[in-house]
């Protein structure tokens, strides 16, 4: 749905919007404390979730093993643009991109496309610099998304694969247009259901995003009637691939009353879709909030106490009363009015799991990761690296287990850890590094390179020297490995490596803490690094010793260690310059919360 100011359509929803909305008090929303996640030690059953196909039973979803299994992840638009690729590549490798995607938590991708990529197009804007995305390059759309589909099924993330447009042009009412007709949409879903048959990495199909008026849920009409639309496509689908999930949203009005694009399921409760394969229904709605349009009910005297209530009449109901599960496939917010933030806080309350385990509740996926939203926004910021902690410490207490059944369909076993890597020689602009070779069950075919979080470069041998670097600075490196199928190892053991030259020097530096989000489980802070001496910093190291029992879960503009209750964090590549009396900063996420104020060292090189 939303994009670049360059690509998104603003919705048209006059016939119901208020005029304006009434003053509302201001309110500053945090996080909810009372956080519902899975205990720190899961049964192995849970542990072991996500294997395989999955099928419905009732309001649930479970996996080949019956195990109950919940989406929680987010949306990664730009096959359906005229890029005709994931967004971002154009300044880092697809596969760091989802294992960061991973290690905050999120365990599912919805990934758009349009039509125009069963075409064979090329795609645009993908950087191969320093070698990344170099098993890309040559490519076409198709065969990029293959690669994005291998590498997140083999690291165990889940992808739900969404006919988003007709074609890059712009988003389509109904599901056909003049130019692509429902007969190419229905051939292009039984393509990509053949194509992935046997990779269990997809889990299913979105028919079409955002179905709006005219169209409609059980009107009778074939022309515009969604629902039996949805059902003609869903069931070309099954004949192809039996196995799949078929993911239906709703419309925009039913019986006379209108919601978001996508949004209303109302006419569900009348007119279910019925496939011809039991058991492969979910229900999706879309909802957003003022940053993309306003609506009636953000101007309720009681807002946000009439939110649940709203959610429940156009597609909540299908879940609490176990008609099928509902997936909310899209919501977001720029976050940057009180309505907006006392919205999504109530969200979040309405999707917490029903259950200790989360296995009994909604399943969702962010709109988006992507910055370039236009009415939204992402959980990275415009530098595609940095995670907006705020957003993404909303979402915290809903996000669930990860899944370990792999991709399913060939290889699925990732090579063993690089030992042995070692600083063979150091320039004042350059590393050496080498390790050992790693081992593998149909064998290696690359090594990844770290600098700290950020890819370095790929290596098809057991050496590699990063250039360009920074006299006088130390560096952070590690090592993985990779086989043919895309399978990628755990990362070696760390080195350290300062380069030639004096690099400048400084007397010192000063590290203040700020909590930015506690929502009991877990929070986020940020730290402000300021040079405190006569002249630029090279390089700085902030450490300090945690008075519980914390433990860092992600961190950002910095690299870590932690050992015990002591947390070692030194710069990042592009941070580490701090000009006299400037400051910098990072942030991380920690579990659990209510952590006290620890005592900060800083030390500049």
């Amino acid at each position: 749905m939303r994009h670049p100011p360059s690509f998104r359509v603003r919705r048209a929803l006059v016939a119901l919007l208020t005029a304006a909305l009434a003053a509302l008090v201001p309110f500053t929303v945090v996080v909810p404390a009372q956080a519902a996640v899975a205990p720190s030690s899961p049964s192995p059953a849970a542990a072991a979730s996500g294997a395989g196909y999955w099928h419905t039973e009732g309001r649930r979803i479970l996996d080949a093993q019956n195990q109950p299994v919940r989406m929680a992840g987010v949306n990664w638009f730009g096959f359906e643009t005229s890029n005709y690729v994931a967004h971002g590549l154009w300044s880092r490798d697809y596969r760091s991109m989802i294992d960061q995607m991973k290690t905050l938590g999120y365990n599912t991708i919805r990934l758009p496309y349009s039509d125009d990529i069963f075409k064979g197009t090329q795609p645009n804007g993908i950087t191969y610099a320093n070698g990344l995305n170099s098993d890309l390059q040559g490519l076409n759309s198709l065969q990029v998304m293959d690669k994005i589909v291998g590498y997140a099924g083999s690291i165990g993330l889940k992808v739900v694969l969404d006919r988003h447009r007709p074609d890059s042009s712009a988003q389509s009412a109904l599901w056909y247009t003049s130019a692509v007709p429902e007969a190419t949409w229905i051939a292009d879903l039984k393509a990509l259901a053949a194509r992935y048959q046997g990779d269990t990495a997809v889990i299913g199909i979105d028919l079409h995003n955002e179905p709006h008026d005219p169209a409609c849920w059980g009107c009778g009409d074939t022309s515009t009637d969604w629902r039996l639309a949805a059902e003609r496509a869903g069931n070309a689908v099954l004949s192809v691939n039996p196995s799949l999930l078929i993911f239906v949203e709703g419309v925009q009005t039913v019986n006379g009353q209108s919601t978001w694009w996508g949004g209303n399921l109302a006419g569900v409760a009348a007119a279910p879709v019925r496939l011809s394969v039991a058991n492969r229904l979910v229900y999706s709605a879309h909802d957003y909030a003022t940053s993309v349009a306003q609506q009636p009910w953000f101007s309720d005297p009681s807002f946000p106490a009439n939110m649940p209530a709203v959610w429940d009449k156009y597609w909540g109901y299908i879940f609490k009363q176990n008609i099928a599960p509902v997936w909310l496939g899209e919501f977001g917010t720029t976050l940057q009015s009180t309505i907006d933030q006392k919205w999504l806080a109530a969200l979040v309350d309405y999707l917490r799991p029903t259950n200790t385990y989360g296995a009994d509740s909604f399943n969702w996926t962010f709109w988006s990761w992507n910055p370039n939203s236009g009415d939204t926004g992402g959980i990275l910021k415009d530098d595609w690296q940095t995670v907006d902690t705020v957003k993404d410490g909303y979402l915290a207490a809903i996000k669930a287990p990860g899944f370990t059944g792999g991709g399913g369909g060939g290889d699925t076993t990732a090579p063993s850890a690089p030992t042995g890597l070692a600083v063979t020689g150091t320039t004042a602009s350059s590393a050496s590094l080498s390790w050992k070779a790693s081992t593998d069950d149909t064998g290696v075919t690359g090594y990844d390179v770290y600098r700290g979080a950020a890819k370095a470069g790929e290596a098809t041998g057991t050496s590699f020297t990063d250039t360009g670097l920074t006299a006088g600075t130390r560096y952070d490196y590690t090592v993985r490995a990779r086989d043919a199928a895309g399978n990628t190892s755990a990362a070696s053991a760390s080195v350290t490596a300062t380069t030639a030259g004096t690099g400048g020097g400084s007397s010192g530096c000063n590290a203040t803490y700020k909590v930015s989000s506690d929502w009991g489980s877990g929070f986020n802070a940020d730290i402000t690094v300021t040079n405190t001496g006569s002249s630029t910093t090279k390089s700085w190291q902030v450490t300090w010793e945690w008075p519980g029992g914390q433990t860092i879960s992600s961190m950002w503009n910095a690299s870590y260690s932690q050992v015990g209750r002591t947390v070692t964090a030194n710069n990042a590549d592009h941070n580490g310059a701090i000009a006299a009396g400037a400051s910098t900063g990072f942030g991380f996420g920690a579990t659990p919360g209510g952590a006290g104020t620890p005592v900060l060292s800083c030390r500049a090189g």
